[in-house]
C-alpha cells in the first residue's frame, strides 16, 4: 500500500504557527485582520491560492507582497520545526517496517518542505513528496497523479490520509482512498461531507486501517 500524507495539520501540529504568520503578514502590510478560523480554512491550498482566497480584492502585486511576508514570517517562526501529532513517528515507522511506501502531497512549498525535512534530518525519509508550486494546488489530482507515476503504483493501492476538504477532494477528483483526521485544520463536520473512508481522532489508529 502506498500512504499520501498531507503534512501541516496532518503529520505535524503548525496549524496555529500558519494562523500567526498570515495574520502579523497581513497587519505588517496594513490588510484587514481575518478570524483566525478564515486563515485556519485555507490550509492546504498552495499559497497563492490562499492569499487570493483571502483577500480577493487586492491587486496581484499586493497579494504577491503578501505571500513575501508570509513566507518571511513563517520562515523566521520555523527556525525549529512544529511538533509531530502524537504517534505520527511512531506510526510511519511501523508502515515502513511493514513493507508499505510512504509519500507526502502538501501546500507547503518546496523550499519549505525541504527546510523542515532537512532539520529533521528526513530527506531521504519519503519515498516521493510534491509540493504546491512545482505542480496544481489542491483540489486539483495532478499531484497525486505523479506520485503514483513515479512509484508506478496504482490508485487502487493508494490512500491519501489529510486534515482538510481540499485533500479528501483531490484524492476524490483521483478516485482514491481517503482517510481524515479530526485534530488538524477543519472541522469533522466538513470532512464528513467528503465521505472519507475512515475518520482517525489518533493517528495510531492508522496502524489498523
Amino acid at each position: 500500500m502506498l500512504y499520501i500524507f498531507d503534512w501541516d495539520g496532518t503529520l505535524m501540529n503548525s496549524v496555529g504557527r500558519i494562523v500567526s504568520c498570515l495574520r502579523s503578514a497581513a497587519d505588517e502590510l496594513s490588510l484587514d485582520i481575518l478570524p483566525d478560523n478564515q486563515y485556519q480554512n485555507i490550509i492546504g491550498l498552495g499559497l497563492p491560492e490562499a492569499v487570493a482566497t483571502l483577500y480577493p480584492r487586492i491587486d496581484v502585486a499586493l497579494q504577491t507582497k503578501m505571500r513575501d511576508t508570509y513566507s518571511r514570517h513563517f520562515k523566521a517562526a520555523d527556525t525549529r520545526p512544529s511538533d509531530f501529532f502524537p504517534g505520527v513517528i511512531e506510526t510511519l515507522k511501523v508502515l515502513r517496517d511493514d513493507g508499505h511506501k510512504l509519500a507526502v502531497a502538501t501546500g507547503k512549498s518546496r523550499a519549505g518542505l525541504n527546510r523542515v525535512l532537512s532539520k529533521l534530518d528526513w530527506l531521504d525519509y519519503f519515498d516521493a513528496t510534491r509540493c504546491a508550486d512545482e505542480t496544481a494546488s489542491k483540489p486539483n489530482p495532478l499531484m497525486l497523479h505523479e506520485i503514483l507515476s513515479e512509484l508506478n503504483c496504482s490508485v487502487e493501492d493508494a490512500v491519501m490520509v489529510g486534515d482538510t476538504e481540499f485533500d479528501l477532494a483531490m484524492a476524490q477528483n483521483a478516485g482514491m482512498k481517503k482517510i481524515a483526521v479530526s485534530f488538524g485544520a477543519h472541522s469533522q463536520e466538513r470532512l464528513l461531507a467528503l465521505s472519507p473512508d475512515a475518520m482517525l481522532h489518533n493517528f495510531a489508529e492508522l496502524q489498523h486501517f
